[in-house]
């Protein structure tokens, strides 16, 4: 380990230690001035974090900003048809960032067609180079990418490009990308891994099949698209790529955007129905098979009912699946320390600290059990534990009322419950559900009223009298 960085970081942590908790004089009979002078000199770092996604890396950067020892590990295992990314996680490499991008791509070409209604004069075919914006887009997440590096650097977390594995307790083994092993220790640490694609485990899948760690980098058009899957990545996947001219069929085994207020999720898909989408509703794909190669080549699909005997084929150019994804706790050694891990989801169950079963292993982010799997909410929650944690601060991650918007081509935000969910929480004689659809004044009779969007509000409330 480099002499200058231990240095370093010993300066800055003997300065908070000794000046901030001495200027709160409320600190020492709370027992936080106790807390923030607790540390164990034999350990390589006072925080380890494992995953370098959002919530991982604002954990890290705001320990380090109150004068603690860190460091971050991170190493993404290439996808089946051998995608990898840079440092950020999900959101910024294969997420929310490329989403949506591609999708504003897809709402500037449905503006393009609706200009010409309001005097706007093309002189030729709009068309899409999908070549051109993937490369500007994966251009953008490079960037990206270089300043999480920077941030890290002028911050002085040690980030190792390296796998995370707990070896004993308090140790951990990082192993990089040409099986070279080291071995760190640390106070705490923190589990921030995320989440991968889940695929369908039959015949084809991973072969052929991409998901949406594919997607955003596919280096070709993907031509005639299945997409599998009901999620809000599968429906906001199949919006922009039928917004960017492609056909596009959606096969789904049973809800769509489940978890989600159902009437919204199906207004959603009514209007992906009017941009062309296709949807196969109560069927799983069994097999897929490809009958030529190329880029894109041709696949058959043969899938089966959900409720009887029935089977179809189909032919497409790309199959993507997104039906759902994997917690990354598996190979981390969790076991060897006793970290408790739902065995069917793989989520790690916390309190409402983020403390695991093992006081000093906490968790942010998707692999938390029960929590909104949402970006800003990881790094919400990564924020205020490193604050709880060397700050002396209480204040906890509000996971309820966090706002979430689908951004399907009809765009779908909403916070707080999903009527369903409200039902099954108050009861259905103590809510009161309002739902009012609205048109933009581009709908009256003298705006071409194809150019307009509805927008349904949709508000769920609770009596007065059990509040």
């Amino acid at each position: 380990m480099p002499i200058k960085h231990r240095v370093q970081r010993k300066s800055l942590k003997t300065s908070h230690t000794v000046s901030s908790p001495l200027g709160n004089p409320q600190a020492h009979q709370s027992g936080v001035l106790q807390k923030l002078l607790q540390e164990d000199p034999a350990c390589d770092y006072d925080l380890i974090v494992i995953g370098c996604g959002s919530g991982g890396l604002s954990c890290a950067q705001e320990a380090a900003a109150l004068g603690r020892r860190v460091m971050v590990l991170d190493l993404v295992v290439p996808s089946p048809q051998g995608t990898s990314w840079g440092l950020g996680g999900t959101c910024v490499n294969v997420g929310c960032i490329p989403k949506k991008l591609m999708h504003q791509a897809a709402l500037l070409g449905q503006a393009l067609t609706d200009s010409r209604k309001f005097g706007w004069e093309c002189s030729q075919q709009v068309k899409h180079n999908w070549e051109t914006m993937t490369e500007a887009i994966q251009k953008h997440v490079g960037s990206l990418n270089r300043s999480y590096q920077r941030a890290l650097r002028e911050k002085a977390v040690a980030y190792v490009n390296s796998y995370g594995e707990f070896v004993e307790h308090h140790k951990i083994k990082a192993t990089n990308g040409k099986g070279q092993e080291t071995y760190y220790t640390a106070a705490k640490f923190v589990i921030a891994t995320g989440e991968r694609p889940r695929y369908l485990g039959i015949q084809g899948d991973k072969e052929y099949c991409i998901t949406s760690d594919d997607l955003f980098s596919l280096p070709y058009c993907p031509g005639a698209t299945l997409v599998v899957g009901g999620s809000s990545v599968a429906l906001e996947c199949a919006g922009f790529l039928a917004g960017l001219g492609l056909e596009v069929t959606v096969m789904v085994s049973s809800q769509l955007l489940q978890g989600f207020d159902q009437e919204m999720a199906e207004k959603v898909a009514s209007s992906m129905q009017q941009l062309g989408v296709r949807f196969l509703r109560k069927f799983v794909p069994v097999e897929v098979q490809q009958l030529e190669k190329g880029s894109p080549g041709k696949l058959k699909v043969v899938a089966k009912s959900t409720e009887g005997t029935e089977m179809i084929e189909g032919l497409y150019n790309t199959v993507l699946l997104a039906i759902g994804r994997d917690s990354c706790t598996k190979k981390i050694g969790l076991e060897k320390i006793g970290v408790k891990v739902n065995e069917k989801t793989g989520k790690i169950p916390v309190n409402d600290v983020e403390q695991s079963s093992v006081p000093y292993v906490y968790a942010v982010g998707d692999v938390v059990e029960g929590q909104p799997e949402l970006m800003p909410v990881a790094v919400q929650a990564g924020r205020l534990l490193a604050r709880r944690l060397f700050g002396g601060r209480l204040e906890k991650c509000d996971y309820i009322n966090a706002p979430t918007v689908v951004f399907t081509p009809l765009e779908y935000g909403c916070c707080g419950y999903a009527e369903e969910k409200a039902v099954e929480v108050y009861r259905k004689e103590n809510l009161e559900v309002r739902s009012t659809t609205l048109c933009s004044g581009l709908s009256s009779g003298q705006w071409p009223a194809e150019t307009a969007t509805p927008v349904t509000r949709r508000l769920s409330t609770v009596n007065s009298t059990i509040r």
